[in-house]
């Protein structure tokens, strides 16, 4: 297995120069950090969902933005899509590797919101 690389704000603040956010992890605490897409993820690393499941899984979440997610989560390879045959055919979503790589991240967010509750608010 390849380790990950040091990142470049890491290694900054080792040498007591300023630290730089780099584009990559910018990127990914955006697309965490967009409404409801922590949530869909979290909700994704329990099990595959369908589209309903999802629904009642995550309260709040509307329809509409639950499926603008899917799609977004989608086209970064965080999550996959399955259509079920039947009627009317069933859709069923997944965590693929790369959204699956996430899970250890996002349960340290859980533990440290845990610790340190209203934190978020």
């Amino acid at each position: 297995m390849e380790a990950a690389p040091t990142s470049k704000a890491r290694s900054d603040r080792a040498s007591g120069e300023p630290a730089q956010v780099s584009p990559e992890f910018h990127h990914a605490v955006e697309l965490i950090g967009r409404r409801w897409s922590g949530a869909i993820i979290w909700a994704l690393g329990e099990r595959d969902h369908y589209f309903g499941e999802l629904c009642q899984a995550i309260p709040g979440l509307s329809d509409r933005l639950l499926s603008r997610r899917l799609r977004e989560l989608e086209a970064e390879g965080l999550v996959s899509r399955s259509v079920h045959s039947g009627t009317p055919p069933r859709v069923s979503y997944a965590l693929t590797d790369k959204g699956e790589a996430l899970r250890p991240a996002l349960d340290e967010l859980d533990a440290w919101a845990q610790r340190w509750p209203g934190s978020a608010g």
